[in-house]
């Protein structure tokens, strides 16, 4: 079999099951696991798959630049924002993730709304502006350009200086085995700075990041109240129920 046929087969097998054991498939070819790994790593490499332990995963989509992440599965984040924002309740005090589902949460929330958003996004705090009811605060530090947020020491301390009800947790895979994951290891040390800070942590999850992984896990799933998911992928869905996850589909 030609490399770019085991490749291709390799693909295809991801898109069907979301996984790829190397064991497995070696056994089914009639290859080596060596053969197989390797095959992986230039999927990996390639930015085609995220490797595990044993194989490898789909990967995410979501990893890209922000303002390519602008275009990519809108509607669906709109369905997550609409439906994440009816979890905003007056008088809260919630933590706002960046990035562009949390900013379809944003443009999600009633106008008369009073509350208190807490975020560590420029962008997140410009587009409430007009929410004149809506007290802002920014947390400063080092600016990640490719998600448009703060992170660093000074972020993790300013964050550690707040407590909050509810933290709207935007990442770019939501995994049954792999948990939450995010492209960047600073970026997921903020998140995970930002859910200690917060009652309760729920992920938002547009269509493209359900069942796919990042390099960087953010969160384990038990350590999450529920996900937000914009999914028709029902075994992915049983499997996180099964992993003791509330998953609150968009239509609920």
């Amino acid at each position: 079999m030609l490399v770019a046929e085991r490749h291709a087969l390799l693909l295809d097998r991801l898109a069907r099951d979301g996984r790829v054991v190397a064991r497995t498939v070696a056994q089914e070819l009639g290859l080596s696991e060596d053969t197989v790994r390797r095959d992986l790593r230039e999927l990996a490499a390639a930015g085609r798959c995220q490797r595990v332990y044993g194989g490898a995963v789909a990967s995410s989509p979501a990893v890209a630049d922000y303002t390519a992440r602008t275009t990519l599965a809108t509607e669906s984040k709109e369905r997550v924002g609409a439906r994440a924002a009816r979890l905003v309740e007056p008088g809260m005090t919630v933590l706002l993730d960046g990035g562009t589902t949390c900013l379809a949460v944003v443009r999600a929330l009633p106008r008369d709304l009073r509350c208190t958003v807490v975020t560590h996004s420029p962008t997140v705090a410009v587009a409430l502006l007009p929410y004149e009811d809506i007290e802002v605060l920014v947390l400063g530090g080092r600016l990640f350009r490719h998600s448009a947020v703060t992170s660093g020491a000074a972020a993790v301390e300013a964050a550690a200086a707040v407590s909050c009800d509810l933290f709207l947790l935007g990442v770019t895979g939501v995994h049954p085995e792999e948990g939450l994951t995010t492209g960047d290891a600073d970026e997921a040390a903020m998140k995970r700075a930002l859910a200690r800070r917060s009652a309760e942590t729920v992920a938002l999850a547009s269509e493209e990041k359900v069942g796919a992984v990042s390099r960087f896990r953010v969160l384990p799933l038990e350590e999450v109240t529920a996900v937000v998911a914009d999914t028709q992928d029902e075994t992915t869905t049983t499997r996180l129920r099964e992993r003791g996850v509330t998953v609150i589909p968009v239509g609920s």
